[in-house]
């Protein structure tokens, strides 16, 4: 069975059908929170980026024109949003602490779990912005490295640099490097 394609979706929602945007929003809601979640690590805030993505989705929908995938349209959207967010908050915000919730029955494994969880998150959050950026529109939203540097401003190789020190940045900061 053929699934209707994002770009297909996006058009019949221009179009006036409901039904399609709620199945571009159930297909994309948990990796653009996602996205939002750890750039910004907290909750509250997360939502309302997220929102206010879906409501720029919504208020474009008849402007919206496939010449890109509709996932890489929406996460510079979303992308350019977090960056005027970023842009409102000067001087920085501090970075509020996410505790992550785990239903296993093991109380010393979901301590061991919570802290990596938290030191990841906690990594990922002491990155640069251009580096953290990039990596979760990698890691959430699997974007492809020339989708990236598109939808950023910046060349492939940047991209590429970016993730390098990204990563690197976060094996030290986890203990992963030997020294």
């Amino acid at each position: 069975m053929h699934e209707t394609s994002d770009e297909q979706l996006m058009q019949r929602y221009a179009q006036g059908d409901v039904g399609a945007f709620e199945q571009l929003y159930a297909r994309h809601r948990g990796a653009l929170y996602r996205y939002f979640s750890r750039q910004v690590r907290n909750a509250a805030t997360a939502n309302d980026l997220y929102q206010g993505v879906w409501e720029k989705i919504i208020r474009a929908r008849r402007s919206y024109r496939p010449r890109a995938p509709f996932r890489a349209w929406m996460f510079r959207i979303a992308h350019n949003h977090l960056v005027d967010f970023y842009r409102q908050q000067r001087p920085a915000r501090s970075v509020d602490t996410l505790v992550l919730s785990d239903d296993r029955p093991e109380p010393a494994q979901h301590m061991i779990d919570v802290e990596q969880n938290e030191q990841l998150l906690g990594g990922i959050a002491a990155l640069p912005f251009e580096q953290r950026n990039t990596l979760l529109l990698k890691l959430e939203t699997g974007l492809k490295i020339e989708e990236i540097a598109n939808l950023t401003g910046v060349k492939r190789e940047t991209v590429k640099s970016r993730l390098r020190y990204a990563v690197n940045k976060l094996k030290h900061s986890l203990g992963s490097v030997e020294k």
